[in-house]
């Protein structure tokens, strides 16, 4: 029960921190964009973390159209993987979540994988919501910022993880043979 009512409560908070930016941030500006971005990821991560699921649904299993990965290399997921190493993203995330040798440690980045998804998922239905809203009040043109962002802080992350969750599992079937 208690975990039920932290999950509304971040739930709540997050939602009334959302309209306090919208309240007081132009939502056709680029930095109610960024903000709205941050802020839901913190909402996300939150309710990730605190939802403590196994996450099996079948939907975390990778579908016949994307096995080997070929649809993410050609929608860029390569460039992106390289773009993150440029602006720090990879040292930051290795430095707060080091690489250990060991199939417990797979087992865990695969979980991990599956929250981050989510996560992200949340976020990018969220704030095409708010896309959608800003271009039909404001028109196309001021909505690209929110857009913009929503693929490259949400759509390439869960593209990302779905390209990795595959080789994550490969390499725990084969650290468990060993």
């Amino acid at each position: 029960m208690r975990k039920i009512l932290t999950l509304i409560l971040i739930t709540i908070v997050t939602a009334a921190l959302v309209y306090v930016l919208a309240r007081f941030v132009r939502m056709d500006s680029f930095s109610f964009a960024w903000a709205l971005n941050f802020l839901l990821m913190m909402g996300a991560l939150s309710f990730t973390e605190t939802l403590k699921s196994d996450l099996s649904s079948s939907y975390y299993n990778a579908k016949q159209w994307e096995r080997g990965g070929k649809v993410y290399e050609q929608l860029g997921i390569n460039f992106y993987r390289k773009l993150l190493v440029i602006i720090g993203w990879e040292k930051l995330n290795k430095k707060n979540n080091p690489v250990a040798k060991g199939t417990q440690t797979l087992i865990n980045l695969h979980h991990q994988t599956k929250k981050a998804e989510l996560g992200h998922l949340i976020i990018l239905f969220i704030v095409t919501g708010f896309n959608v809203f800003v271009a039909l009040k404001f028109g196309f043109v001021k909505s690209l910022s929110l857009l913009i962002l929503n693929v490259l802080f949400n759509l390439y992350p869960i593209f990302l993880q779905r390209y990795n969750r595959p080789r994550i599992a490969r390499a725990i079937s084969l650290s468990k043979r060993r």
